[in-house]
């Protein structure tokens, strides 16, 4: 795999030309939100999208920011106990959960098991968000 330009989340791999298939358990690892959050994991970017495998730890979690991209997020394990625009949600398996551009967000692992979920996001912005001052 080859990048062709570069990535705008930092240590995330840019999909070049006849770049098809990725092991997202391998492919790189970095944090989901370096100032902010607690999910780890890896990222790969195409030109109009980004998906990224996370997990984060039992009982940790992302402090409220947002981001000028959207989101989605699918929960594969765990409970994601998170907030978004000012509605609680209690995510399991299978839910998948919806964040609009420029959203005030946050979230955490319940305290029995880590969280392991599959976010895409649009490339307006990077995988990372900002911090809620």
């Amino acid at each position: 795999m080859t990048a062709t330009e570069k990535a705008r989340t930092p240590g995330a791999l840019r999909a070049g030309p006849q770049d098809y298939a990725f092991e997202l358990a391998t492919v790189n690892h970095l944090l989901g939100g370096p100032d902010y959050s607690s999910a780890a994991g890896s990222c790969v970017e195409g030109d109009r999208m980004m998906v990224a495998l996370m997990r984060m730890k039992a009982g940790t979690g992302a402090e409220p920011h947002s981001h000028p991209n959207e989101q989605w997020i699918f929960i594969l394990e765990g409970t994601f106990h998170a907030t978004v625009g000012g509605t609680s949600i209690a995510a399991t398996p299978g839910t998948l959960i919806y964040i609009p551009s420029n959203t005030l967000h946050e979230g955490k692992a319940g305290a029995d098991a880590d969280v392991v979920f599959f976010t895409v996001k649009d490339t307006t912005h990077s995988l990372h968000g900002i911090k809620a001052a």
